[in-house]
């Protein structure tokens, strides 16, 4: 792959990366009006967990096939393909007012989000030789992490100007942006993508023309236009079929789907001679072992449950989805991921990166926590002092990436790691108001600061030792691993975490509000000390990444493929 502006077309895709990421925490504070917004209630937060779960469902399950799409394409194009699901998922969900339709735009949303992170380090990997490649990675990964930072102030900003659809309109207008900047910068098409396949004109235009209805029809289905809505002449084909008030579920909303399904078969001529070649029943094996692992544990109650409601069939559905694709990866002729391509490096960069899933999670989640309990009653405040550990993340990452070009990735990660989990063990300790002290706010820079450093090395050396041509694939299992890590450890670390506290609590014959305080703040210690514990793994592990600069390995290969 080539570009004519390799920095530029770095940047662009870096800054589509972060708004992703910025729209991953944004709905934290979006969430109870988008409820209002499809007419569920504040109590009924079970049946939101769709809008929440919905995205990462699609954030994570579809990872290895976009991995792989961008190993048989242009990567370019996965990129602006990503960026146009997002947009196309950010104005379903703008526009929604039934729990379905929104859930539907995140789960695009989500698909279109995660896409960018793989396919815009295979770029890197695609611009930059090996050894010089770690600035870039950590310019991808510090850029990310602001997106982390500036989603909840961005949330709050345009909830406090205007309401919550108006956050996905701005994220469909800096997507439709950032694609016109990426197809700027890039350069010519690989051989043999600059041609379009014999496809006669005329099925572009009816294409075309299908793809017009949908969207005007489905536009004003779920627009509903006041104008139209309430016009005797006009106002039938948006009158509800009994028994439904969804807007779909009116004339035009079927219509609207009718066209949608006619430019679903037009459109399978594009797209087909590139889907067949990356292992389709592959990926869905995968999707729906990975889907089964974030619906059984983000959808769990953490109060009284470790699995969520459908687990216990969810759990065993996975699983058996990943020993018949194990059976199919060994007699596909060419599986979603390729043989050999978990090679050198990239297994214990999986390790470390699923590691570090777990300990940002947790920081993330129990900080607020931890300060609810002990030093403000105002939410607004305690996300401030998690502000000190996010803003640390990305210095860390840019810093990471710096030193690769003089050290190791296994000394640049382990040395960040360490660092972690020496700041970590120090906060299963914390009690009192420690949070209001300068001790606090060192300690959770420094663990920012390692967790940052270890973000480039471990994309660094996993795509040094993989082969070009699974640096797609590859990309993406990286992500996997950080995302299940997420799901998975906080999960296993709060239910860890409330079997202590609900266990001290049923030993006092008459609790007072200080003694839950005070179990509550040894159940965060709790979960702060599993962190320090991945961390303390994690950093173990990274020593298996290499102690050279990889400048200094060129042209070697790793010859031990898992």
């Amino acid at each position: 792959m080539t570009s004519k502006r390799p920095k530029a077309l770095l940047a662009t895709a870096s800054t589509a990366v972060a708004l992703a990421a910025a729209d991953t925490y944004v709905v934290v504070l979006a969430l109870p009006d988008m409820m209002k917004g499809v007419g569920l209630g504040i109590d009924a937060l079970q049946k939101a967990t769709p809008i929440v779960s919905g995205f990462l469902l699609g954030y994570i399950a579809v990872l290895p096939l976009i991995g792989r799409l961008a190993d048989l394409v242009d990567r370019q194009r996965i990129l602006l393909w990503c960026l146009a699901l997002f947009v196309v998922g950010s104005v379903i969900t703008g526009v929604a007012v039934d729990l379905n339709v929104l859930v539907a735009g995140r789960v695009l949303q989500g698909v279109g989000g995660g896409g960018l992170v793989p396919a815009t380090l295979a770029i890197v990997a695609s611009l930059w030789p090996p050894g010089e490649r770690g600035t870039a990675f950590g310019v991808v990964g510090a850029v990310q992490e602001v997106g982390s930072v500036i989603g909840p102030l961005f949330g709050a900003l345009i909830l406090h100007l205007w309401d919550w659809r108006m956050i996905f309109w701005i994220n469909g207008i800096g997507g439709v942006l950032l694609a016109l900047m990426i197809r700027a910068a890039s350069g010519k098409p690989e051989a043999g993508e600059a041609r379009t396949s014999a496809i006669p004109r005329w099925w572009h235009a009816l294409t075309a023309l299908a793809a017009t209805a949908a969207t005007v029809l489905l536009g004003l289905a779920l627009t509903a236009p006041t104008a139209l809505t309430t016009s005797i002449e006009y106002g039938d084909p948006f009158v509800p079929y009994e028994g439904h008030d969804a807007r779909l579920m009116t004339p035009i909303g079927l219509w609207g789907l009718g066209a949608l399904a006619v430019l679903f078969a037009l459109s399978v001529r594009y797209w087909w001679p590139v889907f067949r070649r990356a292992d389709l029943f592959g990926a869905a094996l995968i999707a729906l072992a990975l889907g089964a692992l974030v619906l059984t544990f983000s959808s769990a109650n953490p109060e009284t449950e470790v699995v969520g409601p459908m687990g216990f069939w969810l759990l065993p559905l996975g699983a058996a989805a990943m020993a018949v694709y194990w059976w199919w990866h060994r007699r596909a002729p060419a599986p979603l991921i390729a043989r050999g391509a978990v090679v050198g490096r990239v297994l214990p960069a999986l390790a470390v990166s699923l590691l570090v899933g777990t300990a940002i999670v947790a920081i993330v989640v129990d900080i607020p926590i931890l300060a609810r309990l002990t030093v403000t009653d105002s939410q607004t405040d305690a996300a401030v002092i998690l502000v000190r550990f996010l803003l640390a993340v990305p210095v860390g990452a840019l810093g990471g990436g710096w030193l690769l070009r003089r050290v190791g990735p296994g000394i640049v990660a382990g040395g960040g790691l360490a660092l972690a989990a020496v700041g970590l063990f120090a906060m299963s300790r914390w009690s009192g108001n420690v949070l209001d002290t300068f001790q606090a706010t060192a300690v959770l820079v420094l663990v920012g600061l390692g967790v940052g450093l270890a973000i480039a090395p471990v994309n660094d050396a996993a795509l040094n030792d993989a082969k070009p041509d699974d640096h797609g694939v590859t990309s993406a299992l990286i992500v996997v691993a950080r995302m299940v890590g997420m799901v998975v450890g906080l999960a296993l670390l709060t239910a860890i975490g409330l079997h202590q506290y609900y266990s001290e609590i049923s030993e006092l014959a008459t609790p007072t509000e200080a003694d839950y305080r005070a179990a509550g703040v040894r159940q965060v210690n709790t979960v702060f000390l599993g962190a320090a514990i991945a961390a303390t793994v994690a950093a173990a592990l990274s020593w298996l990444l290499g102690r050279r600069p990889l400048a200094k390995l060129e042209g070697e290969r790793p010859t031990t493929a898992l």
